[in-house]
């Protein structure tokens, strides 16, 4: 499913704003692509204390090379389900990063 704008993925005027679903506890942390209208994400760190948020957060920032305080979880600080926006100001390059990752 190649989109011009996939619907997990939203751009708006200084970053964009993703819907992830987090699977916790995984063997590694990896992308495993669209899951409906959100990305999927694998991550190790149990959802305890806050720590898969933290490690959401500093994978996200890693795969869009931005700053770990470029990633912001604007919702679902208690769901598998989240919106993260990620700012920055090229967000043509953010858009390319999605394609690449759900292509």
């Amino acid at each position: 499913m190649s989109r011009s704008e996939a619907p997990l993925c939203t751009v708006t005027g200084d970053g964009i704003i993703l819907n992830l679903h987090i699977q916790p506890r995984a063997s590694k942390n990896e992308v495993c692509g669209a899951q409906g209208d959100a990305l999927k994400i694998r991550l190790t760190s149990p959802p305890v204390d806050g720590a898969a948020n933290k490690l959401c957060r500093e994978y996200v920032a890693e795969l869009f090379q931005v700053s770990k305080s470029a990633v912001e979880i604007l919702s679902g600080e208690t769901s598998r389900h989240k919106r993260v926006k990620i700012s920055a100001g090229d967000t043509a390059r953010l858009r390319q990063i999605v394609d690449s990752i759900i292509a």
